[in-house]
């Protein structure tokens, strides 16, 4: 009958659109994840060679250094402002803990708290806002030109921003893993884990 030999050819045609769709699903995936994909390799960024580099600021008991006083010894580098409402007390507790974390090892590193708001941040400044947090913290500030100087330097970012009778700072919220040899080798991301940041500490202490 001719509608029963319709129904049988359509019913043939959809089980052959099927069983193609079907074998195309099984042949993408055995060329993109199942054994006959190509072997992956694993990518890591590499880590910027540029990063840092020669400052001349004032530290928090007024005396002008340079990077060469810190050389020989890995440091952790953090940009930020006494005024700052969350970001830095947070950011330079979670040091002063780290910092205690490595016990001796920590008399190997050097931390410095630059500021971006030497508008505000006078060396006086800093010194009192840093009496919260661990000792080895060394605060710095100089002239605006000094200061984006050495923001530039480390490829941070810093901008002020107006507000309701007066203004903040906005800036990079990382902490900057730097060697012996002053060269960059990673970053810590606010808020990480204590155990991935002191991971990367030691790395640099090795």
């Amino acid at each position: 009958m001719p509608f029963l030999r319709w129904i049988r050819y359509t019913a043939w045609t959809v089980l052959a659109v099927l069983v193609f769709v079907v074998a195309a699903i099984l042949l993408g995936w055995w060329q993109v994840d199942g054994p006959g994909a190509p072997a992956r390799t694993v990518q890591t960024a590499a880590a910027p060679i540029d990063v840092g580099g020669p400052f001349s600021l004032i530290d928090h008991t007024g005396r002008r250094v340079t990077e060469a006083e810190f050389r020989g010894r890995p440091m952790l580098v953090f940009f930020g402002f006494t005024h700052c409402p969350e970001v830095c007390p947070t950011t330079l507790l979670d040091i002063t803990e780290q910092l205690k974390a490595l016990g001796p090892e920590a008399e190997r590193l050097q931390v410095l708290f630059i500021t971006v708001d030497p508008e505000r941040d006078t060396p006086a400044q800093l010194a009192l806002y840093l009496q919260s947090f661990d000792p080895r913290i060394v605060g710095l500030s100089g002239t605006a030109p000094e200061v984006e100087s050495v923001v530039k330097a480390y490829k941070a970012y810093a901008k002020k921003i107006p507000t309701e009778g007066g203004y903040t700072m906005d800036h990079t919220a990382s902490v900057y893993v730097m060697d012996a040899e002053g060269r960059y080798r990673t970053l810590i991301d606010y808020h990480e884990d204590r155990q991935a940041a002191l991971a990367k500490i030691r790395l640099v202490l090795k």
